[in-house]
């Protein structure tokens, strides 16, 4: 690789640290299969916002791209990484959105899923990582500032969103545990109580006689 290669933009620090990350993500949601909920949940949770900080650090950057990408991800696949994630969001999935255009003049509240959101994240970096592994720098450069208006535009809002019900869907759970935890515990000083009394009167009863 000669030395202009290496000192282009794709090959600069805040660009291979992306990379990296984008790389991960995609590795981490593939094998969602073999990770419990709460484990994936926690990763998810963990790994959505070093990706948004990543993306956030790329050095602008003007583009005109000739022709269109080569994309990757088929539909299958899609569906496939959609359903992994379902499966650990589960009932959990849909939630509130708060940042959908033209939702301020919507009669009903307008759901979205942290499925389906984490799934079109997961399409722009898998076509971002396979782009850079051809090696090709024009390729890897429009393949970064397509991903990168992406982000100003489409998936870096979906990202914040979906991490605000990924939040909620973990920490509610926790909740609900303590609460349980909580009233058992309360319930168990309760009887305790109650058969406190009982004992004296035996004992006394029994003195008396």
């Amino acid at each position: 690789m000669n030395e202009e290669g290496l000192n282009s933009l794709v090959y600069s620090k805040n660009v291979i640290e992306l990379i990296t990350v984008a790389n991960e993500f995609c590795s981490f949601l593939e094998r969602a299969d073999d990770l419990e909920s709460a484990d994936f949940l926690s990763r998810l949770q963990k790994m959505l916002p070093l990706l948004y900080l990543k993306a956030s650090l790329l050095p602008k950057f003007e583009f005109e791209p000739d022709d269109e990408l080569e994309k990757y991800v088929t539909e299958v696949e899609y569906n496939l990484i959609q359903q992994k994630i379902l499966a650990h969001t589960g009932a959990g999935d849909d939630y509130q959105e708060v940042f959908i255009q033209g939702m301020q003049f919507s009669e009903s509240a307008l759901t979205s899923s942290i499925a389906e959101n984490v799934a079109d994240i997961y399409q722009d970096m898998k076509d971002l990582v396979m782009s850079f592994r051809t090696m090709n720098d024009e390729v890897m450069e429009q393949a970064l500032w397509e991903s990168q208006n992406n982000f100003a535009q489409i998936w870096g809002q979906k990202l914040v969103n979906c991490l605000r019900a990924v939040h909620n869907l973990i920490y509610s759970e926790n909740n609900a545990d303590e609460d349980s935890l909580q009233e058992g515990k309360q319930n168990k000083e309760s009887k305790n109580k109650n058969r406190n009394p009982d004992r004296l009167n035996d004992r006394f009863s029994f003195q008396g006689e």
